[in-house]
């Protein structure tokens, strides 16, 4: 007997779902469900709306040829006009360009709140702060067909609400996205084997070969702190040698021991690159040091070489996972017989505080979180563990 129930229509259509009595569609090549919203930004409500949800619909699918339309204002009373989306953009971009100046926010996080923001205000910027509701939000970001993942989405919320707290905050126009909602983080939880490592360095040159073993044995973030590094910021002291790292993201210096392998490679490669010289100890071919997008192209070059773009897994691998497997190998005890290190010392070595360390990699890796679980409902850790 054929089917007959047509709530879920996947093949372009909006479908309804009578548990949240709304309507919906789903994305080609995809299995979300994203809501349909009307012209004030509501979601479309009541099985009797197929007409009006075809009518959104219809629109998303013109990639938001639709913006919502700001009621008119008085000519005469333009200077006591109420903030615009527009304005509320242009004075958090001035802010985030005088901190930019100031060395207090990177280059690339100016660029992604200018390209962000601009992109808000193309869709909806002539629209008063009182106007302006988390649905058109919502709607704005589902209308972009390649921001699909969950943490694009965060990402972009994130600036978006940012901007609204700065004027909130500085010149008290209260946000209407108060209670907006990101989708929660996900853990990057990918790491490398000892084969994966092996064949990463087989398959690229000796400078990125140094700066990729570099990161997995220290943790560092790639660009930010590894690729700044000069010997200038070494110490060697009878117990070993010290880094002094300062992170362009967190704004702080911390100090960190490194293992006997990565001071025999900062000692080889200070001889080219001595105190005072100012250049940077892992540089690239053309004696400069490692930028993120020139990182990040050569290790999607690496990827294509080992045959990683086709695996689920491994084709999320990227520079960054140096320092996903540095925190695994250390809550694993890898190089240390098995005994995994704490939390705390975990984050003290990465820059991060110990809330970061844990939602990132301590309930997943972290010995000293699952051994007294396991404890607790009398069992003990294997002999081999």
């Amino acid at each position: 007997m054929p089917r007959t129930d047509t709530r879920r229509q996947r093949h372009g259509s909006a479908w309804y779902w009578e548990q949240t009595d709304c309507w919906y569609y789903t994305p080609k090549g995809s299995k979300r469900r994203v809501p349909l919203f009307d012209e004030k930004g509501k979601r479309i409500r009541g099985k009797d709306s197929k007409q009006a949800a075809a009518l959104a619909l219809a629109k998303a699918k013109l990639a938001t040829q639709w913006k919502p339309q700001p009621e008119a204002v008085d000519a005469e009373s333009l200077t006591d006009a109420p903030w615009q989306v527009a304005k509320v953009s242009s004075e958090y971009l001035e802010y985030c360009r005088r901190r930019a100046d100031t060395g207090a926010m990177t280059a690339n996080q100016l660029g992604n709140a200018v390209r962000t923001l601009n992109d808000l205000c193309r869709y909806c910027g002539a629209l008063t702060v009182a106007e302006l509701t988390k649905g058109h939000v919502q709607f704005w970001l589902e209308s972009h067909a390649t921001w699909r993942s969950p943490a694009t989405h965060r990402h972009v919320i994130a600036i978006v609400q940012a901007a609204f707290n700065y004027v909130e905050r500085e010149h008290g126009i209260g946000s209407p996205l108060k209670g907006l909602k990101k989708p929660p983080p996900q853990p990057r939880l990918q790491s490398f084997s000892a084969e994966d490592e092996q064949a990463i360095y087989d398959s690229t040159d000796r400078p990125f070969r140094d700066f990729l073993f570099a990161a997995i044995h220290t943790g560092l973030r790639p660009f930010c702190e590894l690729a700044k590094l000069t010997a200038d910021n070494v110490e060697v002291s009878p117990r070993g040698m010290m880094w002094r790292v300062y992170s362009s993201k967190t704004k702080k210096t911390r100090k960190i021991p490194v293992r006997p392998e990565v001071a025999a490679l900062a000692k080889k490669l200070m001889k080219s690159a001595p105190p005072g010289s100012g250049k940077p100890l892992f540089r690239n071919t053309q004696g400069n040091h490692w930028q993120k997008v020139t990182g990040v192209s050569r290790f999607r070059t690496i990827r294509r070489r080992l045959g990683w773009d086709q695996d689920p897994t491994k084709q999320k691998f990227s520079t960054y996972t140096c320092r996903h497997t540095f925190a695994h190998r250390m809550l694993s005890g890898y190089w240390n017989k098995g005994q995994g290190c704490s939390i705390e010392v975990l984050a003290e070595l990465l820059g991060d505080t110990p809330k970061v360390a844990f939602d990132h990699y301590g309930r997943e890796w972290g010995q000293h979180y699952q051994d007294p679980l396991w404890a607790a409902i009398g069992l003990s850790a294997p002999a081999d563990a």
